[in-house]
């Protein structure tokens, strides 16, 4: 039995029309995903082309085949654009406009002159480029979630595959001229393909933005706001599995006077020396080590595979360094000190909250040395 090539265009401008309307309301719940809103916008492009390439079916012409052309291959453009704003978070406009422009200037000639054969070769080829890059985009950002990524991958490619094998009979059969709509096996093929694709495309992108969602909502409640560093919270989660060895050190740091600053300046100028601090801070830290803002005006490093000396050096050089820094407030110009103390775990392993309760004993003796210092905390022999 032949399949309904109406029935088939039908299903896919619903599918199309449905993925838009639910990725746009996603959207509207997540303004911050913009590539929600571009992908919905490209998903609405297709559904356009559905029923314009119904009426060149109806009545085929010139103006109503370069029209599904341009629709068709800006929509499929744009949803290139959405792969990469979702891989880079950068505009899709550029590649959206080179994807665009490219693509029509290729396949629209030939229309224009009456050559439609050769024009349909060459929109499904410059869709079928479209769709592998857009996999390609999608197969670079496969390492944020790999299950429902290599699935639009695969969707992707196995749609390009689709309009390639249409260009290809196409081709075969050799006539530069049809006057009419395509009408052969792959065509009948592809929409089977582009449906189920469409299906699974929706799933898996739902699925993916609540991935994405699901990690900035851990990422916020284990990141200070005002700082972007750790919070408290974070920093225990990192270091409370495991015992704290005698090569791991924890530093505490607590900024001097701070209440003083805020009653004198303001939380306003209160934040700023909290930025800048951070700042200094996380200056210098290699790869391996953890700095978190503990609460109020207390922060602390977790320094693994060093020494005394090494951790002193470091403590030593953020104090020098956010000393020297100077804020501008109303009044006048504002300098800080902090002090701050270290201690290491143990060859047996320690608790990470014995080795904290143990750098804040040597950060209370900096305080009670006179503060902008470095102590490190003894332990009885």
């Amino acid at each position: 039995m032949s399949l309904d090539y109406n029935s088939l265009l039908l299903a896919i401008g619903f599918s199309a029309a449905c993925l838009s309307l639910t990725l746009f309301g996603i959207w509207l719940t997540a303004r911050t995903e913009k590539f929600l809103l571009t992908w919905a916008i490209s998903a609405l492009l297709i559904v356009g082309d559905v029923f314009i390439y119904r009426d060149y079916i109806d009545a085929p012409g010139r103006l109503l085949g370069m029209a599904s052309f341009a629709v068709l291959l800006v929509g499929f453009s744009t949803m290139l654009g959405a792969a990469y704003q979702f891989t880079s978070g950068r505009s899709p406009i550029p590649l959206t406009v080179l994807g665009s422009g490219i693509s029509l200037a290729v396949a629209l000639p030939p229309m224009a002159l009456g050559y439609d054969g050769l024009g349909f070769m060459l929109e499904n080829s410059c869709a079928a480029l479209l769709l592998f890059a857009t996999a390609r985009e999608y197969w670079k950002g496969r390492a944020e979630a790999p299950v429902p990524i290599i699935g639009l991958t695969v969707l992707y490619s196995a749609t390009a595959i689709s309009f390639v094998l249409c260009a290809v009979v196409l081709a075969w059969d050799g006539r530069l001229v049809l006057g009419h709509a395509p009408s052969n096996w792959a065509e009948d093929l592809s929409l089977v393909i582009v449906i189920a694709s469409m299906t699974g495309i929706g799933a898996l992108s739902l699925a993916l933005n609540q991935g994405r969602l699901a990690r900035y909502h851990r990422l916020d409640a284990l990141t200070d706001p005002l700082t972007g560093l750790l919070n408290r919270r974070a920093l225990f989660d990192l270091n409370s599995s495991a015992p704290i060895g005698a090569f791991t050190a924890v530093v505490v740091f607590d900024l001097d006077g701070f209440k003083a600053i805020n009653d004198e300046f303001g939380h306003a100028t209160g934040d700023r020396v909290l930025k800048v601090f951070a700042e200094e801070l996380t200056g210098n830290l290699r790869p391996a080590d953890v700095a978190a803002r503990m609460g109020g005006e207390e922060f602390a490093l977790v320094l693994k595979r060093t020494l005394p000396e090494t951790v002193e050096h470091a403590a030593e050089r953020i104090r020098t360094a956010f000393a020297a820094r100077v804020v501008e407030t109303e009044t006048r110009p504002l300098s800080c000190t902090v002090s701050a103390g270290f201690a290491f775990g143990s060859k047996d392993g320690m608790s990470f909250d014995k080795v904290l309760s143990a750098a804040d004993k040597a950060l209370y003796a900096a305080k009670r040395g006179g503060r902008n210092r470095v102590s490190t905390f003894r332990r009885a022999s």
